[in-house]
């Protein structure tokens, strides 16, 4: 029987042996640490988020930056526990949720761990059109990336140079989540004590459990969480997909609020008592896919075909005007699942729409599960998951059945300061650059032209 102590030492540790070699932990296992550096900055950050005048925070990232800080922002809102700024994440380049974005009355924070990031560069050059104070600005990013450097240039009002041994998806409990956090009205210090507190023996045999049931078939991942506590899933997945998606291997997370059941599901109930007690799940769950990765025989700190998306969107616009990709009728839908289903299988539904349809995203992505038998079905917006769980649907096991919903017709132009392009050709192009990555890879993918995705779930 493995020894959970000893696992939970070898990690305390950075025993690098724990997963196969090459691995990339050597600079990625600083989030073990960082809980105990930002607890003792607690009284720091506070005082910055009350220096700040405005009511209302936007934060402008991607991945690792942003998904962190949407949970935290979500379930403040959610339980409406406290007063505090309301905080706004922005993790799309769809144009009318940027135009939509109230950047005139708020605090703009722009998180970026490599600072060379499309999409919050585009979506900062853009915010300074429309605020060009540098004094109503915070940056959050590594030491030494460039956007560090045009912090310094610009004068921004607050710069925070994360520790660079941190990778995105493990940065929640560092300045990437609790500066956010702090802004809006958390006790950092309480969400870091909650993650000190943490089980690691627990954790890590939450891990071995999640590694045991993939490779006997289970490798759905079902998080089931309180209705309150739906947004710990935008989290949960990137950490996931990220880490385990690779080698055609990989665990598939599923969030969901309503119990699921199937041949292919290993249900992991999560049922914080608090919003602090996020810090708590933060963690365990850290450690917990630290050591699935070790257990399923794989570097989870490595991401190798998130770059592929991104590459095939630079050159879809490079070489504009956008090629003409061939979207079926939403009737088509059914059919085509019918038709390509196989047992083991996920259906994927990848949304390039506008944000604030969760609930219509949400009621398909069940109608579409109880049509199918019960298959685990995840839904999420592009291109917020090509940072999150793109690494799974590339590099994990060919069991998904991507659907992609793209508009009909262009949207509303709303220019890209100092591009060719603007937003809606930015977002079409990074759909038909998955589109292409994912076929690439042989995966089985349907376009679906789709304007009303309420009528559509």
């Amino acid at each position: 029987m493995t020894d959970t102590r000893e696992l939970a030492k070898r990690l305390e540790s950075k025993d690098p042996s724990l997963w196969p070699t090459p691995n990339v932990s050597g600079n990625r296992l600083g989030w073990l640490e960082v809980p105990r550096e930002l607890e003792r900055q607690a009284k720091r950050l506070k005082s910055f988020a009350d220096s700040i005048d405005q009511e209302t925070v936007v934060l402008l990232g991607m991945g690792g930056s942003s998904l962190g800080p949407a949970v935290l922002a979500a379930v403040r809102d959610a339980l409406g526990a406290w007063e505090g700024r309301r905080v706004i994440v922005c993790d799309t380049t769809d144009p009318r949720t940027v135009a939509g974005l109230p950047l005139e009355e708020a605090f703009i924070l722009v998180s970026s761990k490599s600072g060379t990031t499309l999409e919050p560069n585009v979506l900062f050059d853009y915010a300074r059109s429309r605020v060009p104070d540098p004094k109503r600005y915070g940056i959050v990013t590594d030491p030494g990336t460039p956007l560090e450097k045009l912090a310094g240039e610009l004068g921004v009002r607050h710069l925070f140079a994360n520790r660079p041994d941190i990778g995105g998806r493990y940065s929640v409990l560092s300045y990437f989540g609790l500066v956010p956090a702090a802004l809006a009205g958390y006790d950092v210090a309480e969400l870091c004590s909650r993650a000190l507190d943490t089980d690691r023996e627990e954790a890590v045999q939450l891990g071995l459990e999640m590694g045991a049931a993939a490779r006997q078939g289970r490798d759905k991942v079902t998080i089931v969480v309180p209705e309150q506590y739906s947004s710990f899933g935008l989290w949960i997945e990137q950490l996931i997909a990220e880490s385990t998606g690779k080698n055609g291997r990989g665990l598939v997370p599923v969030p969901t609020t309503e119990p699921e059941k199937g041949p292919d599901r290993h249900v992991v109930p999560v049922s914080p008592g608090a919003a602090h007690e996020l810090g708590e799940q933060f963690f365990r769950f850290e450690i917990a896919i630290a050591i699935a990765g070790h257990s399923l025989g794989i570097d989870p700190f490595d991401e190798p075909n998130v770059a592929e998306s991104k590459a095939n969107t630079n050159r879809v616009l490079s070489e504009l005007p956008l090629p003409e990709v061939v979207a079926a009728e939403a009737s088509e839908l059914s059919p085509w699942l019918s038709e390509n289903r196989r047992q083991g299988d996920y259906i994927s539904v990848q949304a390039y729409l506008p944000f604030g349809q969760d609930q219509a995203l949400e009621a398909l992505r069940r109608r579409l599960r109880d049509e199918n038998g019960g298959m685990a079905t995840t839904a999420g917006y592009g291109p917020r998951f090509l940072h999150s769980t793109g690494q799974l649907h590339k590099g994990g096991p060919n069991t998904i059945l991507a659907v992609q919903l793209v508009p009909p017709r262009p949207s509303a132009a709303v220019a890209v300061p100092g591009k060719g392009y603007d937003f809606g050709t930015l977002i079409s192009a990074q759909a038909i650059g998955d589109h292409q990555s994912l076929l690439a890879h042989d995966r089985r993918v349907i376009r679906i032209a789709c304007d009303d995705l309420a009528g559509l779930a």
